[in-house]
């Protein structure tokens, strides 16, 4: 009897690639299902989607049984599980599960993630009120009984990628303090794929910086010789991975547009650092942060000639339209330097969140 069971567990098991998730290498897929059952398939309409920090998106999954029609068997309970896939692939951030009339989100999805379930076989995932933190790849499962299938859907964002290295200078963070300088400056760590889509868009830059993934890379359009050398391809060259606590390099930060008015304060004379912070507080504002002026420059296409103090302490300009005594060779965040904050005037840029 026992070696009988053994047979017929064999014969109703088997594992395969899976064809929606081919971006994922060597992931293969375990199907249980009951002998001569339908086969439970789950599909993604689209396998990347584009939206933007502060929308609403939603997150395609359908579930189906092969050679049917129906959504499901009617003998089990559909569970429905969506995680969202770390860099390695080894890790799964949970976000939603349902099975029935119990619904569960988890971590800062929490109120902000549901089910659309515009028909029995939706189990397609709406997401409110976007944060940076969402890009990413989502996974869809969906559980019948015995059987179980999965599909992959990317969240990709609008927004911009720029290098940032604080007030000690280029190569000073380890690959923590590298998050932390991009949150500070309304900002999250860049992925590989975002910095990769930003070098096709002409991104260049000579210091190497940190990516989410932990490893570290630079962006190059224009070969030279101190940039790897004038006879390379251009392409983003990759330093490779580091440990995290001790090695020191820039970061590349990525972020995207924003709930508020950016916009550089007109005031009558030049301020210092603190005058500049507090001439915005007076303003009902704050002084603007670096993420914020890349953001407004390469999404909204400020311009503004006009030099001025941000939160970091340093001192940059936003121009998209190149000009005589203004960027003449390129649209670019010009950046001055961080000036002694206690002498040096410059104008300041704030910004006033949108309630």
């Amino acid at each position: 009897m026992k070696i009988l069971l053994f047979l017929v567990l064999i014969s109703v098991c088997w594992a395969e690639p899976h064809p929606d998730n081919s971006s994922l290498e060597h992931e293969r897929i375990v199907h249980i299902q009951a002998e001569n059952g339908p086969r439970l398939l789950v599909v993604a309409e689209q396998a990347k989607i584009f939206s933007h920090r502060g929308g609403n998106v939603t997150l395609p999954c359908k579930f189906y049984h092969e050679h049917t029609s129906t959504a499901g068997s009617g003998t089990h309970k559909i569970r429905v599980k969506w995680t969202k896939l770390t860099y390695d692939y080894l890790k799964e951030v949970d976000v939603f599960v349902a099975m029935g009339h119990h619904r569960k989100s988890y971590g800062s999805y929490q109120g902000r993630v549901f089910l659309r379930e515009s028909s029995e076989n939706d189990a397609s995932l709406i997401i409110t009120n976007i944060m940076l933190e969402d890009y990413g790849r989502y996974k869809c499962e969906v559980i019948e009984g015995l059987e179980d299938d999965t599909a992959v859907v990317t969240l990709n964002l609008e927004g911009v990628v720029f290098p940032y290295s604080p007030r000690l200078g280029r190569y000073n963070l380890n690959f923590h303090e590298a998050q932390r300088a991009c949150v500070e400056q309304d900002s999250v760590i860049a992925s590989f794929d975002q910095l990769y889509d930003a070098w096709r868009s002409g991104l260049d830059w000579c210091n190497a910086g940190w990516l989410s993934d932990g490893s570290v890379q630079y962006p190059i359009t224009k070969p030279r010789e101190p940039c790897g050398g004038k006879n390379t391809v251009p392409g983003v060259r990759n330093y490779g991975f580091w440990d995290k606590d001790k090695s020191r390099y820039d970061v590349f930060c990525f972020t995207s547009n924003f709930n508020g008015r950016f916009y550089y304060l007109i005031h009558p004379t030049k301020l210092t650092y603190e005058e500049a912070v507090q001439a915005c507080l007076k303003d009902g504002a704050q002084i603007a942060k670096v993420g914020q002026i890349f953001a407004a420059w390469k999404l909204l296409g400020y311009d503004r000639c006009d030099a001025g103090w941000l939160a970091d302490g340093s001192v940059r300009y936003p121009i998209s339209r190149p000009r005589k005594r203004c960027s003449p060779s390129e649209a670019a965040v010009r950046f001055v330097g961080f000036p002694d904050k206690k002498h040096k005037l410059y104008g300041v840029y704030c910004f006033r969140a949108y309630n």
